[in-house]
């Protein structure tokens, strides 16, 4: 990219993928080199309350919010109109750094403490954050892309683990996605996130510390117990093929949320065979468009998807990969917001039983 930001195309149509012609589009923008723009703007602070790692980013201020149609930044590069991040006319997947990341391989900085005092204990930000566009379409959803073009997802998601798992610094690994304004997404097009985390994230350290004492009591795994709890109930499954289930968990926080889960102990995306990652494409789909479904007004479903990955380098043996999927909206034009309880005790309240959420997903299959 013009301001020496990497960018990789993953393609899955011709004439780009047999080789038969090259992609050789040039950006021409006038951008200042990425590396000054991160240069020093981004530190991780320990809190000491909680030991979780908090990332200050203060140049993500400036990121693009809610451009006009016609500004697409995320769109292909046509003749004559806005040049975009991707300068080629057209792509099927593409992924790039991204242009205001949290973390990033271009921060510079040393370990330190705030104010000099020990207990406040600093970092730089390294780490990698890219952007995942599913598709050239400005408007649309991952829903309602081909099971070819998902696969093609499906792909880059793996590949991009594997690459960003060898970054130096990088701990673990976030695919995931945002849509929705309620959510707060700032471009509409449809489009996803990979994160590089220099540090094991708070979720999944208390994933890994539940499975440690889950180990310790019983002898077995924590998350193929879970798994196997709710196949044999069966009241919150929302769906199962040959290698997937989808259920939601008996303890969901959120208003709608569904768990999507390989049948087999894998660690990651990468772990997954062929028939695992076709079979997911059939799963994941079908999830996404049942959510879309879920309430009777026609409005898509604002949601977060994430995949809970292993970390790179501890819990490989104990972690198992899952997809969580959640929405704030618990009714038609009625935003759960994350008031006292939820945001300042981490104490949850849901509005619903998971039990009715598995019932109307179920419901809305076609």
């Amino acid at each position: 990219m013009a301001d020496g930001r990497e960018l990789l195309y993953f393609d899955d149509s011709e004439p780009w993928l047999s080789g038969a012609a090259v992609r050789d589009a040039v950006d021409h923008r006038p951008l200042p080199p990425a590396d000054e723009v991160v240069r020093g703007g981004s530190q991780v602070r320990l809190d000491p309350l909680t030991g979780d790692w908090i990332a200050m980013a203060s140049h993500r201020n400036d990121r693009t919010l809610m451009p006009p149609p016609d500004e697409d930044p995320l769109a292909p590069t046509l003749p004559g109109r806005f040049p975009t991040e991707i300068a080629d006319s057209s792509y099927d997947v593409v992924v790039f750094e991204n242009r205001f990341p949290s973390f990033s391989t271009r921060i510079g900085g040393e370990f330190g403490h705030v104010d000099g005092e020990d207990v406040f204990p600093t970092r730089p930000a390294t780490g990698r954050c890219e952007v995942i566009c599913f598709t050239p379409e400005p408007s649309g959803s991952f829903a309602q892309l081909s099971p070819h073009r998902a696969r093609t997802v499906v792909e880059a998601w793996v590949d991009r683990t594997e690459a960003l798992a060898k970054v130096d610094g990088v701990e673990q690994v976030f695919c995931f996605e945002n849509r929705g304004a309620e959510i707060g997404v700032t471009l509409p097009h449809p489009h996803g996130q990979i994160y590089g985390y220099p540090f094991v994230t708070p979720r999944t350290a208390t994933m890994l510390r539940r499975a440690a004492e889950h180990r310790e009591a019983t002898g077995r795994n924590l998350f193929r117990d879970v798994l196997d709890a709710e196949r044999r109930s069966g009241a919150r499954v929302v769906l199962e093929t040959e290698h997937w289930t989808a259920y939601v968990p008996a303890a969901a926080r959120w208003p709608v949320e569904v768990h999507l889960a390989p049948h087999r102990d894998v660690p990651d995306l990468p772990a997954l065979d062929d028939a695992e990652r076709a079979d997911l494409v059939v799963a994941y789909l079908d999830v996404l468009q049942r959510l879309d479904r879920y309430y009777p007004d026609d409005h898509p479903l604002p949601y977060i998807a994430g995949w809970h990955q292993a970390p790179v380098h501890t819990g490989r043996d104990e972690f198992r990969l899952h997809l969580q999927v959640f929405s704030v909206l618990r009714g038609p034009g009625k935003v759960k917001y994350l008031a006292g309880s939820e945001s300042a005790m981490a104490a949850w309240v849901n509005d619903t039983t998971p039990e009715r959420v598995a019932a109307r997903l179920r419901e809305v299959s076609q």
